[in-house]
């Protein structure tokens, strides 16, 4: 294997001693048309080389590292673990498409990212593609005992209209505007990311799962697929579709998540060519419903009337025991008449 070929697809062995640039001119043309079967899903991924200046191969130090994650580490360096790019661009690729489906059949994809790096991003990109988020403390609950985050939720929107409505000042004196202020405050951080939330999101997206072990488990317990970016030191079997890769850098948390918001839009986007068929087929679906339920009344009534007339049992006739007590009982009445 040419050496110009092994440093393109693994600069991250020679960090130090020449640079990506340099490897990637390096390339000669015969290995052109090699380099080409290895890209696959460039049109939709970010690049190796974006990846690699991202910092989203570096992991934790070896000390800290987890046994399962063995599969997506390629290499150690100075005491630190490297992660394999090609593995991390594989499970980005199937990680996206979940991401599309799910947009795509109309479901909502929820973003969590409370630490201090990636809350900023994870707010942006989801503004943006128009999907809830979590960047502040994460409210215990909020997927087990959604009713009440659901009615603050409302709570806060009727604040937010009551402060728009024109007789607001006349109505509510100063002390009862400041009290109405802080409250919406409050609720804004608490959760003013779940306005559109109306229900539980079809899936969940978490920058970092250790930071949000609490929620990967109400997942968990509430069957919600999940996607998450792991590093070296958690287990990636916590999440259903794990993304090796940092989750420390700013750069590598950008280069993601605004990765998963682009897959948000290219879902959303075909739901639109999606939604006219999909209120078809319910239609139908309701009135084949409806036509059955009909019939089974009118089978069940059709049984009744036939069954009213069988049911019908002349009277029983008295048992001899039954006759016998009866005669016992009328010669009793008729010792004591004459006594």
């Amino acid at each position: 294997m040419p050496l110009g070929w092994q440093i393109y697809y693994h600069p991250y062995v020679l960090i130090g001693q020449t640079s990506c640039l340099d490897a990637k001119s390096r390339l000669s043309a015969q290995d052109e048309p090699r380099r080409g079967l290895k890209r696959i899903f460039m049109s939709k991924l970010p690049e190796l080389l974006a990846m690699l200046k991202a910092g989203v191969h570096f992991g934790h130090r070896e000390s800290k590292w987890h046994p399962k994650m063995r599969p997506f580490i390629y290499t150690s360096r100075n005491g630190v673990h490297i992660l394999d790019l090609e593995k991390t661009s594989e499970y980005l690729k199937r990680a996206l498409d979940v991401v599309k489906e799910t947009t795509a059949e109309g479901g909502v994809v929820l973003f969590v990212g409370t630490k201090r790096q990636a809350s900023g991003i994870v707010q942006k990109v989801a503004q943006d593609a128009g999907m809830p988020y979590v960047t502040e403390r994460w409210l215990g609950g909020t997927l087990t005992n959604f009713k009440v985050i659901n009615s603050l939720v409302k709570k806060l929107k009727r604040l937010e209209d009551q402060e728009q409505s024109p007789d607001y000042e006349q109505k509510y004196k100063k002390r009862e505007r400041l009290t109405f202020t802080e409250e919406k405050e409050r609720l804004l951080t608490m959760v003013g990311g779940l306005r559109t939330l109306e229900k539980l999101p079809a899936a969940i997206f978490f920058v970092d799962i250790k930071e949000e072990k609490t929620a990967v488990k109400e997942a968990q317990r509430m069957k919600i697929p999940t996607i998450g970016i792991v590093d070296t030191n958690v287990n990636p079997e916590n999440v259903t579709h794990p993304i090796p890769a940092n989750d420390d850098a700013t750069k590598a948390i950008n280069l993601i998540v605004s990765a998963v918001g682009e897959a948000v839009k290219e879902g959303v986007a075909e739901s639109a060519t999606r939604a006219p068929k999909e209120p078809a087929k319910e239609e139908k679906k309701e009135k084949k419903e409806k036509k059955e339920s009909k019939d089974k009344k009118a089978a069940k009534k059709e049984d009744k009337d036939e069954k009213k007339p069988k049911e019908k049992k002349a009277p029983k006739k008295k048992d001899d025991k039954a006759k016998e007590a009866d005669a016992k009982d009328d010669k009793k009445e008729k010792e004591e008449k004459k006594d």
